[in-house]
């Protein structure tokens, strides 16, 4: 049985970030939850079967990334610290001083350079299918964005992408940008992981993007940190769009173990 966010509070509007308009949304009333996006997704993409869930009494402020659905772009290529930067200025707009971050994949990379950026915003972070160093992820993956195209893009990811911005030449432009930042990922340094002073929970499938052993040594680097690791693919425990069950029940995802997460200890 599928959730739907008709009945709960929501706005969305545009702010002035950084020299671009970023795109967010906000469902439901409560402790603030920021949830970033995946690599060439959207909101809709990345969580939209559990934003119904979380926003029963959490307030959700979902945002789109420089180049991403309906967010604008500048001339610079995509980088974690300024997407980092981008969404701190957000939440400065938005007068919300504390918050805890859900990060999914590329957005869990994200959420952890806001907790090293920006360590005062950040209360509890979930750094979801992150990847941290090239060594994280199997050789045939570093492999297939060296030599991926367009065309491999998944079609969700396009549908979603011009669901939102009709703009064939902005959703090109994005792919570039994303494939780019791939291909030329640099490792986290390991003094930068040391020091996130947030409590965090890693999350990741152990069909995953990110090996098991990489989320386990991250979870070791991490000072005051946590691991779950749930059988499935990249987000399948989000309802992620690529991997997302024909007749998926709300059940199957991880919800009840975030919101426990984001409630012990207050």
């Amino acid at each position: 049985m599928e959730t739907t966010t008709e009945s709960l509070n929501f706005k969305n509007g545009y702010s002035e970030i950084n020299g671009i308009k970023m795109y967010y949304e906000i469902y439901g009333q409560g402790k603030p939850l920021v949830l970033i996006h995946g690599g060439g997704s959207t909101i809709e993409t990345s969580f939209g079967r559990v934003i119904p869930l979380f926003a029963k009494d959490i307030q959700l402020i979902c945002v789109e990334l420089q180049a991403h659905g309906r967010t604008g772009d500048r001339n610079s290529d995509l980088s974690f610290e300024q997407d980092a930067d981008d969404v701190a200025a957000l939440l400065k707009n938005l007068s919300i001083e504390k918050t805890d971050i859900l990060g999914f994949s590329n957005g869990g990379n994200t959420a952890l350079q806001i907790a090293i950026r920006h360590p005062q915003l950040c209360n509890k972070i979930i750094a979801a299918s992150m990847l941290l160093k090239r060594d994280g992820a199997m050789p045939q993956f570093w492999e297939f964005m060296e030599n991926g195209t367009f065309e491999q893009m998944p079609q969700a990811y396009k549908n979603a992408f011009i669901k939102v911005n009709p703009d064939s030449a902005k959703l090109m432009t994005m792919y570039q940008k994303c494939a780019n930042r791939m291909i030329n990922f640099k490792d986290f340094p390991d003094e930068q992981i040391k020091s996130i002073q947030s409590q965090v929970l890693i999350i990741n499938g152990d069909a995953d993007v990110a090996t098991s052993e990489h989320v386990v040594a991250m979870e070791k680097l991490i000072p005051n940190c946590k691991l779950a690791i749930i059988p499935g693919g990249h987000g399948a425990y989000l309802g992620e769009i690529t991997t997302l069950k024909k007749d998926y029940q709300d059940s199957d995802f991880s919800v009840p173990m975030i919101e426990n997460f984001l409630h012990e200890n207050q």
